[in-house]
Order: C-alpha cells, then sequence, then structure tokens
C-alpha cells in the first residue's frame, strides 16, 4: 500500500502561483511514477501533469503547458507541482497520484487508470 497526502493548496488571485506537494509512504517512492490530477465543480476529472519512475519523463495537459512545472524528490519521497500564472479555470480539487506503470517509454502517464493509488485533494481556488 501506498500513502498518498497533498498540501500547498488554497486561494490565489488570478497571474499568482502556488506549489503542490505529495508526500509518499509505504512503499520505495522511486518505483513510483506520479501524476497528478484536477477534478473541478460539476466535471470529471483530468489530468494535468506526470513525471516517470525515474523523473527523466514529464508530461503536462495542453491546458497547464507553459505555467506548471512537475518534479520529483526521491530522497524526500515527495513529487511537486509548481503552478504560475494561475486562471479562474484552474479552480479544482488537485490530487496526487502513484503508480508502478508510469515508466520512461510509456505512453499511460496521462491515463487515470495507469494509477493504483490517489491522495485526498488538495482545493485550489483561483480568483478572479
Amino acid at each position: 500500500q501506498v500513502q498518498l497526502v497533498e498540501s500547498g493548496g488554497g486561494l490565489v488571485q488570478t497571474g499568482g502561483s502556488l506549489r503542490l506537494s505529495c508526500a509518499a509512504s509505504g512503499r520505495t517512492f522511486s518505483s513510483l511514477g506520479m501524476g497528478w490530477f484536477r477534478q473541478a465543480p460539476g466535471k470529471e476529472r483530468e489530468f494535468v501533469s506526470a513525471i516517470t519512475r525515474s523523473g527523466s519523463s514529464t508530461y503536462n495537459a495542453d491546458s497547464v503547458k507553459g505555467r506548471i512545472t512537475i518534479s520529483r524528490d526521491n530522497a524526500k519521497n515527495t513529487v511537486y507541482l509548481q503552478m504560475d500564472s494561475l486562471k479562474p479555470d484552474d479552480t479544482a480539487v488537485y490530487y496526487c497520484a502513484a503508480g508502478s506503470r508510469c515508466y520512461d517509454g510509456s505512453r499511460s502517464c496521462p491515463v487515470a487508470s495507469t494509477y493504483d493509488y490517489w491522495g485526498q485533494g488538495t482545493q485550489v481556488t483561483v480568483s478572479s
């Protein structure tokens, strides 16, 4: 089992920045690909960003390209999502996910079913 705890969400104005963190425990972190997904009220959960087990490859949704950066620190068992130039459309609950099937060369990192473990989510609200 893997436990994931997100933090760093909050209320920010349009154009502001937030850095989300997701701390993992229960399994060797370096064996896990990590993803971020979000779900806005009344909408389906959507892919935001992912990083492979090695950290060599990252994937970003078109809606956030150029505005977000995903990174991982295997020594701290933590993945980060740096979000800049935030827009009201970014308002959502952001979920961290972990799974062993997101690795270099895999095309499944943006797919929610790739991940076996999910955090509880952290709310991000961007005011206009």
